[in-house]
């Protein structure tokens, strides 16, 4: 049986507004085993970057709380918290964040320089993910240079650099044009299948939800497994 890499218990997230407590998740209960793929849809507005961003430590939840490997995540420990993101988690946004003065394999090899470890070491790791990627020859551009899929591959490529056992994207393809988003769900595909890595992606995109292994809904602050035959009417 696969190890649980992240389980999530009564996960709930509340803020107040001038009309009283707003509860955006309730009670939201998961277990994502180590290598698994899923996706979260739903309608814009209802938290699924939120819930995403819970996973990550970039935000906190009200009450409940996250396992990672077994280990409770304490969401008061800074420290703890920068080290868990650094080592374990890599994170993928609708917009790349690469530096425009950089070039792709100066972009990628960030993660290690900020972890002290030897420019040259880091330089053939970069290569090697631009080699998976078919991005070797792109390697000396700036970010101006490549197109919306290769930018969202070498952001791809950067948050892999440290070898995270969880990948988040959130809306990885919201911004790409449908064959740039073909290529861009083919290495989250790629990704999974050759380093195992856990992916949880939050989309609008229906063709790259269904290429997961379990697709959740989250609506009106719950999250449900959708099964197959209702994907449909979305």
């Amino acid at each position: 049986m696969a190890e649980i890499l992240l389980e999530l218990r009564e996960i709930t997230k509340s803020f107040e507004t001038s009309q009283g407590k707003l509860e955006i998740l309730k009670k939201i209960n998961l277990k994502i085993q180590k290598g698994e793929k899923i996706s979260i849809v739903g309608p814009s507005g209802v938290g699924k970057t939120t819930l995403l961003n819970i996973i990550g430590t970039l935000d906190y939840p009200s009450s409940g709380e996250i396992l990672f490997l077994g280990e409770k995540i304490n969401f008061s420990d800074e420290e703890k918290l920068s080290q868990l993101r650094k080592e374990k988690i890599g994170f993928i946004f609708q917009l790349h964040y690469l530096i425009p003065e950089f070039t792709v394999v100066e972009n990628i090899i960030l993660p290690g320089l900020i972890s002290n470890f030897k420019k040259e070491d880091c330089e053939r790791r970069a290569e090697e993910l631009l080699r998976r990627f078919n991005l070797l020859k792109r390697k000396e551009h700036k970010p101006s240079q490549l197109s919306g899929g290769e930018r969202q591959k070498v952001a791809i490529a950067r948050a892999l650099f440290l070898n995270p056992p969880l990948l988040l994207a959130d809306e990885p393809t919201g911004n790409l044009d449908p064959e740039s988003a073909k290529e861009v769900a083919e290495v989250f595909l790629k990704v999974n299948e050759e380093l195992n890595t856990t992916i949880i992606l939050v989309t609008h995109n229906l063709e790259l939800a269904q290429k997961m292994d379990k697709i959740f809904l989250l609506k009106n602050g719950f999250l449900v497994e959708l099964e197959e035959k209702k994907i449909k009417g979305l």
